[in-house]
Formats: C-alpha cells, sequence, structure tokens
C-alpha cells in the first residue's frame, strides 16, 4: 500500500492573489483553477517539478477562516522548500519581491532561509548537505 499527502490547504484572502504570489512571484505551476460555483474555485498551485503534493489556495470564508490567514502554525515556519540549488532560488525568489525574513545561514542538515508569503505564513527555502 502507498499513500502520499496530496495537498495542504493555505488559506487565503482571495484566490488571484494566491495564484500571484505563488505562480507569479515563486514560480510555481498552476496545476488547476476550476470554478466550483457559489464563488468557490478548486486552485491547486505547486513548485516547478513536484510530483505528488500540491497546495490548495482555500478562500477564507467567514471571521474565523479571515482570522487563520497566515497563522494556521501560530507563527511557526508553515511549510518548507526543498531545493537542489539554494543560490539560484534565493536570487531568483529576492528578484521578485519574495519577502525573506533573515539572511542564508547554514545549519548542520544544510543552508536554510525563512519567508514569508503575502499572507504572512512562515516558510523555509531550504538545500539539505
Amino acid at each position: 500500500m502507498k499513500q502520499f499527502i496530496s495537498a495542504i490547504s493555505v488559506v487565503v484572502p482571495d484566490y488571484d492573489a494566491g495564484i500571484a504570489f505563488y505562480v507569479g512571484q515563486m514560480g510555481f505551476d498552476l496545476i488547476e483553477d476550476t470554478d466550483m460555483g457559489a464563488g468557490k474555485r478548486w486552485v491547486l498551485v505547486a513548485p516547478k517539478g513536484a510530483v505528488e503534493t500540491r497546495i490548495l489556495l482555500a478562500k477564507a470564508v467567514g471571521d474565523e477562516q479571515v482570522a487563520a490567514i497566515g497563522n494556521q502554525t501560530g507563527g511557526r515556519v508553515f511549510l518548507f522548500l526543498h531545493t537542489d540549488d539554494f543560490e539560484r532560488d534565493y536570487a531568483a525568489m529576492s528578484a521578485k519581491g519574495v519577502a525573506f525574513l533573515e539572511t542564508p545561514r547554514n545549519e548542520p542538515y544544510g543552508k536554510v532561509a525563512v519567508f514569508s508569503d503575502p499572507f504572512g505564513n512562515k516558510w523555509d527555502l531550504l538545500q539539505l548537505k
């Protein structure tokens, strides 16, 4: 039996704002954008070359979901973007306005820098040793 996580929901204020950041600035692929009716869409994005896990952009509905935007993990790093070339991706993301919260650092496990999406979610850009 094989199992894997196919998608992780990220709550965003607006589908198009999510697409603009993840596809436009991060360089992710837009996998699917399907109108589900009643103002809902099924929007999947993924890093280039990713084959399993996707990010489902979920538009916040109601006060509770709006309050969760950017704080789905209580302020901790939420997602970890692994790369095979840290310098290339750090430079490309920085050039497109991705907000890094620190300068890159070397850790025993690899090179890492924390960045934030425009909604407040913290990410690690990470190249393992």
